[in-house]
């Protein structure tokens, strides 16, 4: 058995981590939202999955504090044999590659760009700490069952509005994005956390899913109707590496839509 303990045990990924943990008969705690230390008893191996996505632009400082806030606390005085911090791929969001080495580009006068400054703060303060076993995650877009609808949860509105007969999407269907699916994360992060050699990884599927693919998909399991309006801006983002991923593990994602098919129906 190992111990675990897991910030944002509340939140989807977290929830879902700490449950796929448990199931296995490991160890875990998960410390109350708000719990701001002083820890006393030892946290053995963190996963760090506090955070705010789809609200980030109303909460700026909220924002901060998970991403940043309660992590340098951790980092500064907690007692752990590991901690995998949970970051996101959108920070190559105007970058050249992306590899987990590829320089990145921030514009802090845009207001969407504090949910990638927070993460990357984030990160660099988890190398910053020169705390051994300290690993960062940076994740793809999530899908899976019960995905929390939300401002910038694509795929979850199309979902919605799907069951209610009909989508408008507001973008190109030929806008792309990398998704990868819960289950692969709950198999891929403890691994990351474990035995990672590296110290950051993108966790995705490297396979780029467009919006004409969900709505194909949708249409077929639920019969809705869709539009788009013909002048929809084109929103397609870089293919995201993952070949250390592949590298270290071996690892291959699950078919997307498949995957989706095994959950509970749309």
């Amino acid at each position: 058995m190992t111990r675990f303990t897991v910030f944002g045990a509340s939140g989807y990924i977290g929830s879902r981590l700490a449950a796929h943990l448990r199931a296995q008969g490991h160890g875990v705690w998960a410390p109350a939202r708000g719990d701001a230390g002083p820890w006393t008893r030892p946290l053995h191996h963190v996963l760090y999955c506090a955070g705010l996505t789809a609200d980030f632009r109303t909460r700026p400082f909220d924002t901060v504090d998970a991403h940043v806030g309660l992590l340098a606390k951790v980092l500064r005085s907690a007692r752990f044999a590991s901690l995998l911090y949970l970051s996101s791929t959108r920070v190559y969001l105007g970058a050249a590659r992306t590899d987990e080495d590829a320089p990145l580009t921030v514009l802090p006068g845009d207001p969407s760009y504090l949910y990638n400054l927070s993460k990357l703060t984030g990160e660099a303060l988890c190398h910053a700490s020169a705390r051994a076993g300290v690993r960062v995650a940076r994740l793809s877009n999530v899908v899976g069952p019960a995905m929390q609808a939300g401002p910038d949860s694509l795929v979850a509105d199309l979902l919605r509005q799907a069951r209610q007969g009909h989508v408008l999407l507001r973008s190109d269907p030929r806008s792309a994005k990398d998704y990868v699916h819960i289950a692969d994360l709950l198999d891929w992060l403890p691994r990351i956390a474990l035995a990672g050699r590296a110290p950051v990884y993108n966790v995705a599927s490297g396979v780029q899913t467009t919006h004409a693919q969900w709505i194909a998909w949708l249409q077929e399991r639920t019969g809705c109707s869709a539009q788009w309006p013909e002048d929809a801006p084109r929103q397609s983002f870089a293919p995201i590496a993952v070949q250390r991923l592949q590298a270290e593990w071996g690892v291959q994602p699950r078919p997307l839509f498949a995957a989706l098919d095994s959950d509970a129906p749309p």
